[in-house]
């Protein structure tokens, strides 16, 4: 990557910001993320931060980032960290709590749900300029029948699934969620298996698996 000159001479650079002054994004009170990059830091250097605040069940909807890799430092509370691995195609679930850490390769599709109220991450990544690509943005702007030719789905069932699904999502789920639309379980959807022997275990991804 090439570095950008900068002169330490100007009387108008900052080292300093207040992350509290740049929200990337808002769903309610208790799930929101603030943002630093060089936009709001120019001095910041090869890094990107992403600042997250979760309540229990509130997940950061699945993505990849094509330009970086990521850390996820938990401050308070937990979470569970999930990606897979395209080497392997294997699901990994890393429970972390305050002061523990994980890595996420560039590219490698993932994301995180708390499993406790005032859950605080901050992910660091190698890069002044992030960008991500959103689970929600692939499902909502790839047309239904491509779904529906490609997989040998029902493209009318396709086509409902997703009509709610009309911006980003980011925090999931969202804030307008009717959950009496269909069957839906809040455990299911961001529950991971735990074993207390360690924080850290792995999941093979098969098609019949079953956390029972």
């Amino acid at each position: 990557m090439v570095k950008q000159y900068m002169d330490y001479k100007d009387p108008d650079l900052h080292y300093s910001y207040d992350l509290g002054q740049s929200r990337f994004f808002t769903k309610n009170q208790d799930n929101y993320i603030n943002v630093l990059g060089k936009e709001q830091l120019p001095t910041i250097g090869n890094v990107f931060l992403l600042d997250v605040f979760l309540s229990t069940g509130n997940v950061v909807e699945p993505h990849y980032h094509s330009n970086a890799s990521e850390l996820i430092y938990c401050i308070t509370g937990e979470t569970i960290v999930s990606m897979i691995n395209p080497s392997t195609n294997e699901l990994k679930n890393i429970r972390i709590q305050s002061q523990q850490v994980v890595t996420i390769p560039q590219g490698w599709w993932h994301y995180f749900a708390a499993s406790m109220d005032h859950t605080h991450v901050l992910t660091i990544y190698d890069t002044p300029e992030l960008d991500t690509v959103w689970g929600s943005d692939v499902l909502r702007l790839t047309p239904p029948q491509v779904f529906a030719h490609t997989y040998c789905l029902d493209q009318g069932q396709i086509q409902q699934a997703l009509a709610p699904i009309r911006d980003t999502v980011i925090i999931g789920p969202p804030a307008d969620c009717d959950r009496s639309r269909g069957r839906y379980s809040n455990k299911d959807a961001y529950y991971q298996p735990y074993y207390p022997s360690s924080p850290y275990y792995t999941r093979g991804m098969h098609p019949h698996y079953n956390d029972s």
